[in-house]
C-alpha cells in the first residue's frame, strides 16, 4: 500500500482502515517503522491509537536511528511477526540510508514475499520502489537536473514512486527521472490516496488519483541537455487513475473500471430516494402542493433528527 501522503487520520480513514483489514484485521499484528520522521513520540503514539481503532491486535515501534541499530536482532524479530509493516512520512533519504542494505530492510522485502502487508505514507511511499527521487524541486515542465535519485527498498522492481504529486506539482520531476531512465515506469501518488499493489495489479484508494507515466517509447534529449534546460519527452504514455480504477503493472495496461460506492453515501441516497417515492404518493393521494409537503417533512425531521443509519461509524466525531 502506496499512501501519497496526509492520509486522513480523523473521519472515515478509509486508506488506513483497509491497511489493518489487509494485515489481518483484529489478528493484525503491525510494526510501524517511523524512522523517516523527525518527529519524536507522538507519531507513534497516533498511528498506535488509529490502529488500535480500526481493530488491530497488536502495534509495535520499530525505530532504528542509525545503520548500526538497523542491525538488531531484536527488532529484525519484531518484523518476521508482523503480518503488517508501516512506514511513516518525514525524509525519505534518512530512511534508505538507515535501512537499505541492512537486516532491518531485508526483513521489509523478507515480510513483503511471505504475504505481510507492507504500507508506507509519503517517505514510506517512496523507498517502496527500486529508485526513489532524494530530494529536488516542483513545477510541471521536465528539466535537467531537477531532482537526484537514491535507492528504494525494490518491493515494486522498475518503478519510481513520487508522493503529494499533485498538491506539489511534481509532474515535471517525475518526466524528468523518466526520461533519463525510461525503463522505469512512473507512479505519482496524490495526497489522502493509496496505490494498493497485489500480483502486479495496481488499485486505487482514496480521494486523489495516481499519475502513471510509461516512458516505453519516448523520444528525448536528456542524455543531451545542459544544466538546468527543459527536457524534450515526447511519446510518453500518460495514466491518471481515480478511485476503483486498476492498472497492470506488468503489461502497463489500463483493466476494465469498477466503481464502488461508499456504503455510507449509499445509504444517503437511499433514504433522499425514500423521501422522494413518499413525496411522489403524497401529492397523488391529496393533491396537495409541493411545499406543504416539504414543511410536513421537516417537522418529521425534527422529531427524529439523528435517524439510525447501519453503517453509522462510532468514531467519526473524532474520540480518537
Amino acid at each position: 500500500m502506496i499512501i501519497g501522503g496526509a492520509e486522513d487520520k480523523l473521519r472515515k480513514r478509509r486508506i488506513l482502515r483497509e491497511f489493518v483489514a489487509a494485515a489481518g484485521g483484529t489478528e493484525a499484528r503491525i510494526a510501524v517503522i517511523p524512522t523517516a520522521s523527525s518527529l519524536g513520540n507522538e507519531i507513534v503514539d497516533v498511528y498506535d491509537a488509529l490502529f488500535r481503532v480500526e481493530g488491530a491486535a497488536e502495534v509495535t515501534t520499530v525505530r532504528p536511528e542509525s545503520r548500526e541499530e538497523a542491525n538488531d536482532p531484536d527488532l529484525v524479530g519484531v518484523l518476521e511477526k508482523a503480518t503488517g509493516i508501516f512506514m511513516t512520512g518525514g525524509n525519505q533519504l534518512k530512511l534508505s540510508a538507515i535501512v537499505s542494505g541492512t537486516p532491518i530492510g531485508e526483513a521489509i522485502v523478507a515480510a513483503h514475499q511471505r504475504g505481510a502487508v507492507v504500507g508506507g505514507t509519503s517517505a514510506g511511499a517512496s523507498i517502496q520502489s527500486s529508485h526513489m527521487p532524494a530530494f529536488g524541486v516542483g513545477g510541471s515542465t521536465p528539466k535537467q537536473r531537477m531532482t537526484q535519485m537514491a535507492a528504494g527498498l525494490g518491493l515494486l522492481p522498475s518503478t519510481v514512486i513520487d508522493q503529494h504529486f499533485a498538491q506539489r506539482n511534481r509532474y515535471g520531476r517525475l518526466l524528468m527521472i523518466v526520461a533519463q531512465s525510461p525503463q522505469l515506469i512512473g507512479m505519482g501518488i496524490d495526497e489522502d490516496t493509496a496505490a494498493v499493489v497485489r500480483d502486479d495489479v495496481l488499485s486505487v484508494v482514496g480521494r486523489g488519483a495516481v499519475t502513471i507515466l510509461d516512458p516505453s517509447r519516448i523520444t528525448t534529449n536528456a542524455f543531451d541537455a545542459k544544466r538546468s534546460a527543459p527536457l524534450l519527452a515526447s511519446g510518453v504514455v500518460l495514466h491518471v487513475l481515480p478511485q476503483g480504477a486498476r492498472f497492470d503493472l506488468r503489461t502497463r495496461e489500463l483493466l476494465p473500471f469498477e466503481t464502488h460506492v461508499d456504503p455510507l453515501e449509499a445509504a444517503e441516497i437511499e433514504e433522499a430516494g425514500r423521501d422522494l417515492r413518499q413525496m411522489a404518493r403524497d401529492i397523488a393521494a391529496s393533491d396537495a402542493s409541493p411545499s406543504v409537503l416539504r414543511r410536513r417533512l421537516r417537522r418529521t425531521r425534527k422529531a427524529d433528527p439523528h435517524p439510525a443509519r447501519p453503517d453509522d461509524d462510532p468514531y467519526l466525531d473524532g474520540d480518537d
